[in-house]
């Protein structure tokens, strides 16, 4: 009993143990069995977040310590042969997982590019085939005011005045929906022409300061406008703002954007532990982003604001080419 109570109780050898072990086992007598040792060992790596270089270090500390035991050049080149037979086997989950991970991404931003024509669909009928019906309405109008007494004529004009309304909102949300600007000039300036919709509707103050020039591939441009609008929905909806500040720049080979307001914060740990984060659209963006390599990461503190900044590596090409100016 207090044998087994004793296995019971001991604890797993930790990572770099196992792994020593069992790559002595396969330099020693190799065998699917240690290769199928390595595999697992790969997976749990995954499972405890190692880092490559860790694992690089690992390898080469055990290698080191072998190569200095083993006899003759013989004896090392088999050594350095099982050593890169199990290092493959250990690392072909993370070859999985990173194909995976890039088969998601690819699905993802496929996902998100139709999403767009979609969108950009639904703008276009808006802004002209709602717009070519409500001239048609006008001129309907128009012609049965002709007709009216004059006592009818001012509430003609009413309906008039509603249409005209009407006719502005539809072309607010389909701007909104899909900014033609976005496509002529780039995500800069269509971001400068939302803040200013938002700012006059909410009537708060949005500063932008851009250290930034030159346009970026299209589903790049637009997944930053994306995230940019739903931060400043969120800020507008949520934080009770006095000021947004809207930031853009870059920084060696990668470009940075913080949107940051003054409002009322939040506990960023309470919410993600709740799952409330959701409602705030943070999925979304982290997900936009994810599509075309890049990061979010939201700071805030209750009654200290609140900041969301992305992160996006350049690409080499345009990287270079800006540099070179």
């Amino acid at each position: 009993m207090k044998t087994a109570a004793k296995r019971r109780g001991k604890t797993p050898a930790n990572f770099e143990e196992e792994y020593r072990s069992a790559f002595g086992e396969y330099t020693r007598s190799g065998g699917e069995a240690a290769l199928g040792r390595a595999y697992e060992l790969g997976r749990r790596a995954i499972t405890e977040k190692k880092s490559f270089m860790e694992i690089a270090f690992m390898h080469h500390q055990a290698i080191y310590g072998m190569l200095a035991e083993a006899q003759g050049a013989a004896q090392h080149q088999e050594l350095l042969k099982a050593a890169g037979d199990f290092l493959a086997e250990m690392l072909s989950p993370y070859e999985m997982a990173h194909r995976g991970v890039q088969d998601a991404i690819a699905a993802l931003r496929h996902l998100n590019e139709t999403l767009e024509e979609e969108i950009k669909r639904i703008a276009y009928a808006v802004h002209d085939e709602a717009g070519q019906l409500l001239v048609a309405v006008h001129l309907a109008l128009a012609d049965v005011a002709r007709e009216l007494p004059e006592r009818h004529k001012e509430q003609m004009g009413r309906v008039e005045e509603l249409l005209n309304q009407v006719e502005k909102q539809l072309r607010r949300y389909s701007h909104e929906l899909r900014p033609t600007v976005l496509d002529d000039l780039g995500w800069i300036p269509a971001i400068r022409f939302l803040a200013e919709g938002v700012s006059k509707r909410a009537n708060l103050p949005i500063h932008i300061k851009v250290a930034f020039a030159g346009r970026l591939p299209s589903t790049t441009e637009v997944a930053l406008y994306r995230v940019v609008q739903e931060a400043l929905t969120n800020a507008v909806k949520h934080a009770k703002a006095g000021n947004i500040w809207v930031r853009a720049w870059r920084d060696e080979f990668v470009l940075c954007c913080s949107i940051r307001d003054d409002g009322a914060g939040f506990d960023v740990r309470a919410l993600q532990a709740t799952g409330c984060r959701k409602g705030l659209g943070l999925i979304g963006m982290q997900e936009r982003l994810s599509a075309i390599g890049g990061t979010v990461r939201i700071e805030s503190h209750r009654g200290r604001g609140t900041e969301l900044l992305i992160r996006l590596p350049l690409e080499d090409a345009y990287a270079n080419s800006r540099g070179a100016r």
